[in-house]
């Protein structure tokens, strides 16, 4: 658990991720994701590593998929909760799931044709330490086989908070009034470490590392991979006001998805999104 905040691992442990793709922004996170899967993914029944993959939303859908689906995450919260959903899925199981560090997955080499790396890159905070979970990643993978990595983006803990700035008179509408808060803004901007121990800063994301599309390209490759393609997998569609509203209904959702797939891989508007997607291949 090194170079993890612990209240990042405390509060996976404490269920925080239960539901958090069902609504609102987290809904349109986990909407476009899977079509970018479906569109890079082989044939099931190919399998996968889902490798932080919390409490197994995406790892039981793509069993429902016909996909051989092992889901490894460090929350051993997690790894009790992804039972629960053995009742939305009849009939549909998980090859396994275990409580397990991105670092050291024991699994033999070469033995999976797909690796989820959904939530290791923004959690672990040291540079080396998040080169070990992708060269896990490139062990665990065959030689085709393909890698899907998560990143949060520096930008979105400055946009989230500018669009409700002042918007009433709660705390989280005045939080970029404190000036140690804007302070550590600005180094997640430059460096991409947003230093925000046991949320000592602001309430929200704790320690964390946050990627640019150019700095988790650069990391991919030292970890030897080639990227194919960097996904704003919800654009700037989360900005949308009355949200959870706009989602209920047919035509806004399906308008506001189109405006993800629009504003997609366009690298200048990229970071607009708060969580990116990389597809990757290893290095020939």
């Amino acid at each position: 658990m090194k170079t993890i905040d612990k209240t990042v691992l405390a509060g996976y442990n404490a269920g925080i991720e239960r539901n958090r793709l069902r609504s609102g922004i987290g809904l349109i996170e986990f909407e476009r994701t899977k079509e970018i899967l479906l569109e890079k993914l082989p044939k099931p029944p190919a399998v996968i590593y889902d490798i932080g993959g919390a409490y197994g939303e995406y790892a039981w859908w793509l069993s429902s998929l016909g996909y051989e689906v092992h889901l490894f995450d460090l929350s051993e919260t997690n790894i009790e909760m992804s039972h629960e959903l053995a009742a939305e899925y009849p009939g549909i199981e998980l090859k396994s799931a275990m409580v397990c560090d991105a670092r050291a997955v024991p699994r033999p080499d070469k033995s999976a044709d797909a690796v989820l790396l959904m939530g290791p890159l923004y959690s672990i905070t040291e540079y080396e330490e998040r080169i070990l979970a992708i060269k896990e990643s490139f062990r665990l993978l065959k030689d085709d086989g393909c890698l899907f990595s998560a990143a949060l983006t520096p930008f979105s803990v400055l946009v989230s908070r500018l669009a409700i700035y002042h918007a009433d008179d709660t705390v989280k509408c005045k939080e970029l009034d404190n000036p140690v808060l804007i302070s550590t803004i600005e180094r997640a901007l430059s460096d991409g470490c947003y230093v925000n121990p046991e949320r000592k800063v602001a309430n929200g994301l704790g320690s964390s590392h946050l990627h640019t599309a150019k700095a988790l390209r650069e990391e991919l490759y030292c970890g030897g991979f080639d990227t194919e393609s960097v996904h704003g997998v919800m654009g700037g569609a989360w900005l949308a006001p009355n949200l959870d509203e706009l989602l209920r209904n047919e035509d806004t959702h399906a308008l506001l998805m189109k405006t993800v797939r629009m504003l997609d891989t366009h690298e200048e508007i990229i970071g607009l999104s708060g969580h990116l997607l990389a597809v990757s291949k290893k290095k020939k």
